[in-house]
């Protein structure tokens, strides 16, 4: 097996672990990256599948608790299972909308020009909204309503254009229809799981005749890699965001798609 190639692996795995759960967009620095290492054939996006579904499966193993509470009081009127509803509620726009756009926008948006202005222009936003007085009425996320899931739902429909950031689009969504960080947090962590496991089915689905038994050392380092550092994001972005804002992120969100953008137009590298 290629050393550079499972270098590569290990070096994407990474990059999405410590990304996906972040409010900067891991599909886009997952394309960033991935042109900058050549690694942009038909096994890469097989490979992108696999290290998504280690950072879906590293969310779950940190919650497993509740989530195991919740699947054994699903069946009984209870908060565990209002809360699963809302989750399903929330869920719902971005099946809808996925169905319809998802090819389209693989097609046309994933490039990283189209990432580095959506970094850019989220990363904006992010400061507009930290600048704003809170206005926090939910400080527990099983405590929220129908309508703010579906409201939130609809804010992660956004994320579909590349650069937007999933958690960047739930996060931002909470905070903005009165959730505290850490449940607004949570939201996206808990929402991450039936939305990034539908998207792994589907795309394993369109791409099941690239699976291939001599690319499993590469899938393994990768997968073991987005797992690890997935599991740890999670728990220091809880920790941090209990005593941070999230403009560090908006600042870095600007300098990563300045970078790239300045890149671009001084011909330094060929986008």
């Amino acid at each position: 097996m290629d050393s550079w190639l499972l270098f590569k692996a290990l070096l994407l795995g990474l990059v999405e672990g410590l990304t996906e759960f972040l409010p900067i967009s891991s599909t886009g620095h997952l394309i960033i990256v991935g042109s900058l290492l050549d690694y942009t054939d038909e096994q890469s996006k097989v490979f992108k599948i696999v290290i998504q579904l280690a950072a879906i499966l590293a969310v779950c193993w940190f919650y497993r608790q509740r989530l195991t509470q919740m699947v054994m009081r699903l069946w009984t009127r209870s908060p565990e299972q209002r809360f699963a509803l809302h989750i399903l509620i929330a869920f719902l726009p971005a099946l809808v909308l996925g169905v319809f756009l998802h090819s389209l926008i693989k097609t046309y948006l994933f490039n990283p020009l189209t990432v580095a202005a959506a970094l850019i222009a989220g990363g904006v936003l992010i400061l507009y909204l930290e600048r704003r007085p809170p206005r926090v009425r939910f400080t527990e996320v099983e405590s929220i309503t129908w309508r703010e899931a579906l409201k939130v739902g609809f804010a992660q429909t956004l994320a579909m254009f590349p650069g937007v950031s999933r958690s960047g689009a739930t996060i931002m969504g909470g905070l903005i229809f009165g959730l505290s960080r850490q449940a607004a947090t949570e939201l996206s962590f808990f929402l991450a799981i039936p939305t990034m496991l539908a998207a792994t089915v589907y795309d394993v689905y369109k791409a099941r005749d690239l699976l291939v038994f001599d690319a499993l050392p590469v899938f393994a380092v990768g997968f073991l890699a987005a797992f690890v550092a997935a599991l740890l994001t999670v728990k220091a972005l809880l920790h941090y965001v209990s005593r941070h804002s999230f403009e560090v992120f908006a600042w870095y969100r600007i300098a990563f798609g300045g970078l790239v953008l300045l890149t671009a137009y001084m011909g330094w590298v060929a986008w």
